[in-house]
């Protein structure tokens, strides 16, 4: 099995490291696991793709490159340039810095490189290590999924379904904040949502007197459903959500033709 890895923290990231010693347990040669990362942090960037300018890339090591381009552009330079001639059976983006459960989904460059990897056709998962007060102050905030990574996505793996059309399905696994022998175990959730909790804006003046805005994510440890994602990691356990790229509201279809026939 060949492996692509890449991310959204950036090519130096400690979770990126995390992710390749996941990869590297789950392949019998160390040839097989291949990076392709962002040269600079893209968090939040979601699935953009640098549709309008060129993506410069280097190549960092035998088989590590650095692309400054976006995590959904680095698996489109994966697939189609570096690794054209050998494609990788499995995608796996992160070990993103930060949950990227509940409403962060909708922002995570982390996720955005799994989704790429599902529409080309390719089975892919994210993997994000929440962070909190069990794990925040730890000497290596990623031990969860550093311990319990490479298990899981096995897991994930043997219950795969084989989908030749459509939206392909890809995962979202996320570790929850808590040292690796707090782990719970793992649960399939839904994506949440937390209540009275979002992103915002933040507006401060810089010494020249020009006015910048920074944008301040809200409560990671709001609550969201009860067996949700959040919901779950809060209480210790990896939550896997199974995902599409398809946002149709399916349960809308047949209410919103009524009312516009």
């Amino acid at each position: 099995m060949r492996i692509l890895i890449t991310n959204d923290d950036g090519i130096n990231a400690p979770g990126l490291k995390i992710l390749h010693q996941i990869a590297l347990a789950l392949v019998q040669d160390p040839a097989d696991v291949w990076t392709v990362a962002p040269a600079f942090e893209q968090s939040g960037v979601g699935h953009c793709i640098s549709y309008t300018h060129p993506t410069m890339i280097a190549k960092l090591g035998a088989r590590t490159f650095a692309a400054e381009g976006s995590p959904a552009d680095c698996v489109l330079a994966g697939l189609h340039d570096v690794m054209k001639e050998t494609p990788p059976d499995l995608v796996l983006s992160g070990v993103n810095r930060g949950n990227n459960s509940a409403e962060n989904v909708l922002y995570s460059g982390t996720i955005g490189g799994a989704m790429e990897a599902a529409l080309q056709g390719v089975p892919a998962i994210a993997l994000s290590q929440y962070y909190g007060p069990g794990n925040a102050e730890l000497d290596d905030p990623f031990e969860a999924a550093a311990r319990h990574g490479a298990d899981t996505v096995r897991r994930i793996l043997m219950a795969n379904p084989t989908e030749h059309s459509g939206y392909r399905l890809f995962y979202n696994v996320n570790f929850p904040p808590v040292a690796a022998d707090d782990v719970l175990g793992i649960r399939v959730a839904p994506q949440g949502f937390r209540q009275n909790t979002r992103f915002e804006v933040e507006p401060h003046l810089s010494p020249s007197g020009r006015r910048f805005l920074w944008i301040r994510g809200g409560d990671q440890s709001a609550p969201s459903q009860p067996g949700a994602d959040a919901d779950v990691n809060l209480a210790g356990y990896i939550s896997v959500t199974p995902m599409r790229a398809d946002l149709t509201a399916h349960d809308q279809l047949g209410p919103l033709k009524d009312a516009l026939a």
